[in-house]
């Protein structure tokens, strides 16, 4: 591994800078593994690497340019693999991210392996009580490898954290000089830098030289649901049933008798199940169980259904996400469609 990034510390708190500058603006690092801090012994090992090898400190460390941008404070939430991000964790950083950025600091930076990150920042979307930036970066190649993408990634999430443009376009995503909406953007590629994109909808912009440039003036996602998570402990349970040719109700029941509190259906198409699938469907809105029905094709919109709720643009991660937030408030059908947008007008 390369002798320039340390190994993490037991500290949970890790202030980065003994001096502040008063011209430059605040910004918070929240570590919490992934990629961008996963190494190996091989430089060219890009896929078989351990995530969550070196601290947020020692990334931040390893690019000084970042003291020329912002004063910077770090916290190691946790240092492990997305695939190991829990909503426990989800409501302690949308806690602490809203508390500090309703005090003096300018913008919070999340480093995230990157198979969940869209699904935590969806999370924190729904649940900032600020218009200032929240952003999320990770990388697609260890630290350890040649040519690693994090270092970049990270310098460019900074700046744009503590960018004034940034304020007001919700909590973003900063990979590949590339600056997605966490409403729509997701992780479309198993290994490619150029992972994350929104087909149909695009970026929000693109850094040059480091810089943030956005393509257009701060916009809002229509209908967007806000939930304060500050006196919530934990989360309703949803899982997410994959729907494929052949599928039997049975799974279904299992996930139900397991203690599901809502599920999301990837379903083929624009929410298309097997008829005998529909009919159960159908008798479970009637009983008040919440089922959300969105889609496996990666885009496009689920259209309004009678016998399920509809997710519209929301794919089945983001879905869960947005269910179990709406599960805090209530627990009628037609409510929820609403939070969801797909109601029948």
């Amino acid at each position: 591994m390369q002798d320039n990034l340390a190994t993490p510390t037991s500290s949970t708190q890790e202030n980065l800078t003994s001096l502040t500058d008063s011209a430059l603006p605040n910004v918070e690092v929240f570590g919490t593994g992934g990629t961008i801090s996963g190494g190996s012994n091989s430089a060219t090992d890009v896929t078989d690497y351990q995530s969550g090898e070196f601290s947020v400190q020692s990334l931040l460390e390893n690019v000084p340019e970042i003291a020329q941008v912002a004063n910077i404070s770090a916290t190691q939430v946790t240092n492990t693999s997305s695939s190991d991000i829990t909503s426990d964790i989800l409501l302690s950083m949308s806690k602490r991210a809203n508390a500090l950025l309703h005090g003096n600091v300018s913008g919070i930076v999340i480093t995230h392996g990157t198979n969940t990150m869209e699904e935590t920042a969806f999370f924190l979307e729904l649940t900032a009580q600020t218009a200032k930036p929240i952003v999320l970066v990770g990388a697609m190649r260890p630290a350890t490898a040649i040519s690693a993408d994090g270092p970049m990634n990270l310098l460019n999430a900074i700046n744009l954290a503590a960018s004034p443009d940034a304020v007001s376009r919700g909590v973003m995503i900063a990979l590949n000089d590339y600056i997605g909406s966490a409403f729509y953007i997701s992780k479309t590629h198993s290994t490619s830098l150029d992972t994350f994109k929104a087909p149909d909808q695009g970026y929000l912009g693109q850094f040059v030289g480091g810089k943030a440039k956005f393509y257009y003036e701060p916009s809002r996602v229509n209908g967007l649901a806000n939930f304060d998570v500050t006196a919530m402990d934990q989360l309703p349970e949803v899982n997410i049933l994959y729907c494929y040719q052949d599928i039997s109700e049975k799974h279904l029941n299992a996930m139900i008798e397991a203690g599901s509190d809502g599920l999301v259906i990837a379903t083929s198409g624009n929410g298309s199940v097997p008829t005998h699938v529909k009919s159960k469907l159908q008798e479970l809105k009637t009983q008040g169980y919440p089922i959300v029905l969105s889609t496996r094709t990666g885009n496009g919109y689920v259209t309004h259904k009678d016998f399920a709720i509809a997710s519209g643009f929301l794919n089945p991660q983001k879905a869960r996400i947005l269910l179990m937030l709406a599960l805090t408030k209530t627990k009628q059908i037609d409510e929820i469609e609403r939070l969801f947008g797909t109601q029948e007008v």
